[in-house]
């Protein structure tokens, strides 16, 4: 049972609101994109983490700028995208810097909120300031988790987060992947803006094609045209089958394009680092990278 709310906590609850409407009426018109995003989830264990490090070293080694945005609480995808354990130590997920999130809201988390809560934060000069470059140029930017919409909670924080997705206007040639926590009830359509593309990964067991067909329902409710499902850990073709069985008993089998990936030891022994599928031309999950890489840049138009 939900415990009640007390007078403060229902008052504060009440503002948390008409900030939120406030800022859907201030949103900023924003000239059209260049760029293209991704968000990339699934089932936790999946290999999501994975694979948007591969893709974000294989897109910038094509010359393309990317911004790898990590929103999983995992937070793994520094590891994932090769960037040393110092570098690593020292970085503070976004919504934890309080400082910051201060400085660009007017209110500190855990405390009173004041009148003066910017409902237009300027996060322009996010990436420079708490972006890391890792490997091959990209961009790496750690978010943390953002507080689920169910909650019905706006806060500090998440007014931050939705302000740097949003904000970030790519010019020709950016990319942004975000890597998020496992399915996509959290993506609301503050953060679906902008996002035209979304990769799904799944095993082939049915937990997973489960939460795979809901993030893929409501990655199209939010208005996301192309959902790419990728089937990961195929070790034999029954197993696809089976999948296909899975989805068609689930009554949804509506993806834009689909991927095979066969299991691959290198996965599993240098998890969750690349560098050694990077450096293995003969891996499939390497092989099957750079299949998506060019699925992702022909939906985005870019080829």
């Amino acid at each position: 049972m939900t415990k009640p709310l007390n007078s403060e906590d229902e008052e504060r609850r009440k503002t948390l609101f008409k900030i939120a409407e406030e800022l859907n009426k201030r949103t900023k018109k924003q000239a059209p994109e260049e760029g293209f995003r991704v968000v990339i989830t699934g089932k936790g264990g999946v290999g999501k983490t994975t694979m948007t490090a591969l893709l974000a070293r294989l897109l910038a080694r094509d010359g393309y700028r990317v911004l790898a945005v990590d929103e999983d609480p995992q937070m793994n995808l520094a590891h994932a995208i090769g960037i040393p354990k110092e570098v690593r130590d020292k970085i503070v997920p976004l919504n934890r810097n309080l400082d910051y999130i201060e400085e660009k809201t007017g209110a500190r988390p855990g405390t009173n909120w004041g009148l003066y809560f910017s409902l237009t934060p300027d996060v322009r000069d996010v990436v420079d300031r708490f972006g890391v470059i890792g490997p091959d140029g990209v961009m790496l930017l750690v978010m943390g988790s953002v507080v689920q919409a169910a909650a019905g909670c706006l806060c500090p924080e998440n007014a931050l987060l939705d302000a740097v997705v949003k904000y970030i206007n790519l010019r020709k040639g950016e990319i942004i992947l975000m890597d998020t926590q496992a399915g996509l009830e959290h993506f609301g359509r503050a953060l679906a803006r902008g996002f035209k593309q979304a990769v799904i990964l799944t095993e082939p067991t049915y937990n997973s094609v489960q939460v795979a067909v809901d993030a893929a329902k409501l990655a199209r409710q939010l208005g996301i045209p192309y959902v790419h499902l990728v089937i990961n850990k195929v070790k034999k073709d029954s197993q696809v089958e089976k999948v296909e069985r899975i989805l068609n008993e689930l009554g949804f089998n509506d993806f834009t394009t689909k991927t095979v990936i066969p299991y691959d030891e290198l996965v599993e022994e240098y998890d969750p680092e690349v560098e050694a599928i990077l450096g293995n031309p003969d891996s499939p999950t390497y092989r099957k990278a750079l299949e998506l890489k060019e699925i992702l840049l022909r939906y985005s138009g870019f080829l």
